[in-house]
């Protein structure tokens, strides 16, 4: 039922005990369906989704994804959208920033969470498909070339919103005086 490890990506379809998700997936996977706007008491429950779409992918004989992280993350993204499309995000923001912090990575200052809580408003403020790939591309650390493969769009499409999201995000931060 389960095969093999992949080449990229690491941990593919694992063997039957194992967790197809190695820790640094988990990790992005979380952090992707934060910035998508799942609340920090339910991203347990997103990281289980993502294990059990893989699972069930196993399940009906397909092949493992090529690059299960770039997989994960599209998968963890495509469900923050939908999650989004059922609540309001902006209620909840102080806790996504909280769940996304992690003391060794977390520069200290009032500028800095003043900047990040910009950024998250911008974010909130796109259309899903923009703010899509800018998770994808900024935080997942995607190519475009994945990105579009991954999400069934021409490279020129993600560019495009790519672009567009930046500009917007870059014009928000001006109009408050953030930069």
């Amino acid at each position: 039922m389960l095969r093999g490890r992949t080449r990229r990506g690491g941990g593919a379809y694992a063997g039957a005990g194992d967790d197809p998700l190695d820790a640094a997936q988990e990790r992005r996977v979380r952090a992707v369906l934060a910035l998508g706007g799942v609340p920090q008491a339910d991203l347990p429950d997103g990281v289980q989704q993502v294990r059990l779409r893989l699972l069930e992918r196993a399940a009906r004989g397909q092949e493992a994804p090529r690059d299960l992280s770039a997989w994960a993350a599209v998968v963890a993204s495509n469900l923050a959208m939908d999650w989004h499309r059922a609540k309001r995000r902006r209620d909840r923001l102080g806790e996504r920033l909280a769940s996304l912090r992690q003391p060794e990575h977390v520069p200290s200052g009032e500028d800095t969470r003043l900047l990040s809580l910009a950024v998250a408003q911008g974010l909130d403020e796109l259309p899903d498909a923009q703010r899509q790939v800018v998770v994808l591309r900024f935080y997942a650390d995607l190519p475009v070339r994945s990105i579009a493969e991954q999400l069934g769009v021409p490279e020129g499409t993600v560019k495009s919103r790519l672009h567009t999201a930046v500009r917007a995000l870059r014009a928000r931060l001006h109009e408050d005086e953030v930069v």
